[in-house]
């Protein structure tokens, strides 16, 4: 069984930045998307960055401009570069990884708090 593994998480003055990291122990056959969701208390999940198959991202309006998501499909490895965080970034992150499977990792806690 394929898990995903979430590093990175933590706390953070707004303005601040963060890197989070996210990794496969092992091969995710078809691997098509990987990417990360966020979630608050309340709150349904919501996708903050996607990288799909031949480098096509996508952002939510909140976070265009300010994060920057990257990965490499053949290690089933994508990364979330968050700079100029604000207090509503924060929450749960997820990493997800979709090929033939769906795969979540457990999250990691973002906290933006002065």
């Amino acid at each position: 069984q394929v898990q995903l593994v979430e590093s990175g998480g933590g706390v953070v003055q707004p303005g601040g930045s963060l890197r989070l990291s996210c990794g496969s122990s092992g091969s995710i056959y078809g691997l098509a998307t990987m990417g990360w969701w966020r979630q608050t208390p309340g709150k349904e999940r919501e996708l903050v960055a996607l990288i799909r198959s031949g480098d096509r991202l996508e952002y939510s309006d909140s976070v265009r401009g300010r994060f920057t998501v990257s990965g490499d499909f053949p290690t089933s490895t994508v990364h979330l570069e968050m700079h100029n965080l604000k207090p509503e970034d924060t929450g749960t992150y997820y990493c997800r990884q979709r090929g033939l499977r769906e795969y979540w990792g457990q999250g990691t806690q973002v906290t933006v708090s002065s």
